[in-house]
């Protein structure tokens, strides 16, 4: 039974009792696939390569159907055994040869070690003593009913399918213990993805969780104790030792660590190598002790997990240390060991399938009844219970290990170990799908603060949000274009400066100064008597920032550790508190959370948060441009290559970032385009990011793009350059109509409250000709269709939003609601807007090239010799997406500028719409706001 110790023993035997060496090799015509018992690590490279990519291959496929990656790894060890490819002529000789199992158990021993260290790590008693009140309920019920459950159906299973030999006892203990375990680190992946962290039922369900595993894995110890036990006595025996172990790890060992922790400064700075020496030293052997005394060495490693200080985040830091090697090579290895002893050809009878298909209905309604029924006298409701149920019934990996172990034992079958490893793949694909019935995202219940689990206080009809709402907007006053409430999307250092000063432009205006100059062409009017910059004193609006940081749930046990200690990791952020500081020093109320999803929602996740905060404006940044790749000499850099700092999607360590004097924010992609690159490289999967924002978005979206470069100024530096000198900006909107355009000029105008900045907006028609209004008819080319429909196949998983069908009232309604919206701003005499106005030039032009007018205007705009001194205004482009119900379709004048200046990838023009890619294309030196409009609600 001592499972790790046999399988050291064996590898010793087989070096101890090897042939002399062998010289030759490959050249010199010998197998590499050949048993060598003096270089055994040629074949157990060969069955690392084929386990590690069967199961990745396996991984990608599920992965699309949101399954856990236990699944594959199972599938895959049961592909690779006697079920599958193990039924090919010489397979099973030639790569899992017998006499090379003992080093592939040795290994994979190794790992579960390991890995049950890393379970131990993400256990947090906390959490139980917080939400105890909930939690013991459910986890009680998930326990004894299963068991009893699991219990009874030992019975039959005991006389029709286990050598009499066994005693009934232990098969029962086994039963009964796979039947109510739950498997933790699987269920903590599954909550984190669905994004139920933070919801009341994932709390609850997480805190039962935590229980349940610590009662499974000591029923387990007890189980393998009397298993390995002669007699009753020294079965107490070995408890007694097991309980007197556990007290000494918890109560001296744990302060020891602790005190080392300290001294070393690892819970400061992280975990020291010393300290790593004397984890290891004592995961081993506290596993090495558990495996003698007659306990199973994963107890032990268990044990020594649970007592690694919690503080700092030392427990997460010590599993970004280990977590890689034992999810890519040990665990894979594992539970092919498990396939290779799992052969669903014996479930070749009627009688056979009828016990199996009872393991599994059982096993799920054991489970599922008892939870549920215990959620829903706590006071949930059947929709809840049913997903705390669903949850709980999860059971992944860690019933695997009791079923491996008790095989190991000869408690369990051949037969019935491959009927309840048929039971664990079923139950664990389930879960998912069945909570997603259960529990819906519009009937999910946030928790409360702290991660209160009371939904009562938490809950919200219909009628109160609406309430809320109007509440909301009546605070706003009459003027809907004002915007007071934003979202600030934040994910890399590297993004804050331009954040920063892009906050500080729509923070209330400071009292007015007599310097100022003021723009206008209106006379006549109100706006005449503010010329001299002689303004009342603005009103002041209330305003609130909410800032959110992104992090991509990556398919490390650490991310998933971070997305239960989500509240301490918002408090100690770095890049939260120094926005967090910003919001204070300048009296605005600034609400700060952390998002940690897979890459696909991170979008959606940003535009939930906004949604649910009632912000009227997203505003999202795109990547620094001086940090760049060079894919020519094969050198991308870790800010581009992790997509922003979003998790670093596709791992891997990069090289260090190098400084470049690149001005264009897109040229990174300029040069992946020529080299051929994928569109999955670092700049594309960030615009994979922005375009999946803008598709989930019910509010209005601001994509800023900053030209800041560290360490220059002048002509090329960025809005936190500009800031140094006096802090003045230039506008510049170019108008041509619909939503995201009447939003970006609403926008210029409530920024121009602030006394430093004056704006030119012109609007832009097209001055057409017979052959423009063929094609002007038409309104949509059919490029722009095939493009539109083939966005889903490049680079992106995000449905895109693309030109809406343009038709006579459509078009009607939308050049009514630009005039009205010029109207607005060109013949106001409202003394609320005239200060701003009084800094505006509203122009008109009228041109056949409105992309190359706008281009010229900017071009123009930015040249630092058009305004005299060396303190001229920072030009700020704000222009329109213009994605989806534009007046204007620039297609064929994009493609002529283009091809004038230069390719680029599509994703851009799909990202930042037809007006901001021509003046990328052009090479403008301006900053960018691209705006996308909320599409009204049905």
């Amino acid at each position: 039974m001592r499972e790790l110790s046999t399988a050291f023993a064996g590898v010793v035997r087989a070096l101890t009792t090897r042939a002399a060496a062998e010289q030759g090799g490959l050249l010199s015509g010998q197998d590499p696939t050949a048993v060598n018992l003096n270089d055994p690590l040629r074949l157990w490279i060969v069955q690392l390569g084929v386990i590690v990519m069967t199961t990745q291959l396996l991984a990608l496929g599920l992965r699309k159907i949101r399954q856990p990656k236990v699944i594959a790894e199972v599938i895959g060890g049961i592909l690779l055994g006697p079920t599958a490819f193990g039924r090919i002529p010489g397979f099973t000789e030639h790569i899992f040869p017998q006499a090379s199992r003992p080093f592939l158990s040795l290994v994979a021993n190794i790992g579960l070690c390991l890995f049950l260290f890393l379970v131990g790590l993400e256990i947090d008693a906390q959490v139980i003593k917080r939400n105890a009140r909930l939690s013991v309920t459910v986890a009680l019920a998930g326990m004894v009913l299963p068991f009893g459950l699991g219990a009874g159906l030992a019975v039959p299973l005991y006389h029709e399918f286990i050598d009499q030999s066994v005693k009934f006892t232990n098969f029962m203990l086994f039963t009964g213990v796979a039947y109510s375990i739950t498997a933790f680190p699987v269920l903590c992946r599954i909550l984190t993805e669905l994004k139920l962290l933070d919801t009341t039922v994932g709390i609850v369900v997480l805190s039962a969780g935590v229980g349940n595993d610590i009662i499974g894995w000591t029923l387990l110890a007890l189980s393998v104790a009397l298993v390995n036990a002669g007699s009753g006595l020294m079965a107490l025996w070995i408890l007694l030792v097991c309980v007197g172990w556990t007290l000494f790890l918890l109560f001296v060992v744990r302060r020891i660590l602790y005190w080392v922790a300290r001294k070393t400064g690892s819970i400061r700075d992280g975990p020291s190598m010393f300290f790593m020496t004397v984890v290891i030293l004592l995961l081993f052997g506290s596993a090495f002790f558990t495996d003698i005394i007659g306990v199973h060495a994963i107890f032990g490693a268990f044990l020594a997990g649970i007592i690694v200080p919690r503080e700092g985040g030392l427990a997460i830091a010590l599993t970004e240390k280990l977590e890689d090697m034992v999810s890519i090579i040990f665990l894979p290895l594992y539970f092919t060991l498990s396939g290779l002893s799992t052969d669903l050809g014996l479930l070749n009878n009627g009688i056979t399938w009828a016990y199996t298909i009872a393991i599994c209905a059982l096993a799920y309604f054991g489970k599922f009844g008892g939870c549920t029924a215990a959620a829903r006298w706590a006071g949930f409701t059947w929709r809840e219970a049913g997903a705390i149920g669903s949850l709980m019934s999860c059971k992944g990996l860690v019933e695997l290990i009791v079923l491996n172990v008790g095989l190991s034992a000869g408690i369990l079958s051949q037969r019935v170990f491959s009927m309840f490893v048929l039971e664990a793949l079923l139950l664990t694909f389930l879960t998912t799908p069945a909570v997603t019935v259960f529990y819906p995202p519009h009937l999910r219940v946030r928790a409360g603060p702290g991660g209160d689990p009371d939904w009562r206080a938490q809950k919200e009809t219909p009628e109160d949000a609406t309430s809320a709402s109007e509440t909301a907007k009546r605070s706003q006053g009459d003027d809907d274009s004002k915007k007071t409430r934003f979202t600030v999307i934040l994910d890399k250092i590297e993004h804050l400066p331009g954040m920063l000063s892009l906050t500080q432009l729509i923070l209330p205006s400071p009292p007015p100064y007599s310097d100022t100059d003021p723009r206008s062409v209106t006379s006549g009017s109100t706006v005449d008597a503010y010329k001299d910059g002689a303004s009342p004193e603005p009103v002041s609006t209330p305003m609130s920032l909410d800032a959110i940081r992104l992090i991509e749930l990556s398919d490390r046990t650490s991310a998933v550790m971070k997305s239960s200690n989500i509240d301490s990791l918002t408090a100690s952020d770095p890049l939260l508190d120094i926005f967090t500081t910003f919001g204070a020093l300048h009296g605005v109320d600034v609400s700060t959370s952390l998002s940690i999803v897979p890459f696909d929602d991170l979008g959606a996740s940003a535009a939930e948060r906004a949604t649910r905060r009632e912000s009227q404006l997203i505003l999202v940044p795109w990547f620094p441009p001086h940090v760049s790749i060079d894919i020519g000499h094969a050198n991308m850099t870790h800010a581009n290559a992790t997509a922003s700092g979003f998790g670093g999607h596709g791992g891997g360590a990069m090289p260090t970032p190098r400084l470049s004097s690149i001005q264009n924010p897109f040229e990174a992609m300029f040069r992946a385009t020529a080299a051929g690159a994928e569109e999955r490289d670092g700049p594309l999967i960030h615009a994979q990011f922005v375009r999946g924002l803008f598709a989930a978005a019910k509010t209005d979206v601001a994509l800023f793009v900053d030209r800041h470069t560290p360490g220059t100024s002048g002509k090329g530096a960025g809005m936190g350059a500009a800031m140094g000198r006096a802090g003045r900006y230039r506008l510049f909107v170019p108008f041509f109509g619909g939503p995201d355009d009447r939003l970006a000029l609403d926008f210029a105008v409530q920024l121009c409250a602030n006394p430093k900045i004056s704006a030119t907006v012109v609007r832009v028609t097209k001055a057409e000709d017979a052959a423009d209004a063929e094609t002007r008819v038409q309104s949509e080319s059919p490029t722009e269709k095939n493009e539109a429909v083939n966005t889903a196949t490049v680079a992106s998983v995000f449905p895109d939003t693309v030109y809406g069908n343009a038709t006579t009232q459509t078009r009607l309604q939308s050049e009514t609601a630009d005039n009205i919206a010029w109207t607005k701003y060109t013949r106001n005499d409202e003394a609320a807007l005239a200060p701003a106005l009084a800094r505006i030039t509203f122009l008109e032009a009228s041109t056949a090239k409105p992309l190359h007018h706008v281009v010229d205007e900017a071009t123009r705009m930015c040249d630092p010799h058009a305004s005299p001194g060396v303190s001229a205004p920072r030009l700020l482009v704000l222009a329109g997406r213009s994605r989806r119900m534009a007046v204007e379709n620039h297609h064929a004048e994009l493609k002529a500028l283009i091809e004038e200046h230069g390719g680029i990838v599509n994703a851009v023009k799909r990202t930042v719409g037809d007006v901001a890619t021509a003046l990328v294309v052009a090479g403008c030196e301006a900053n960018l706001i691209v705006f996308q409009a909320a599409l009204p609600s049905d």
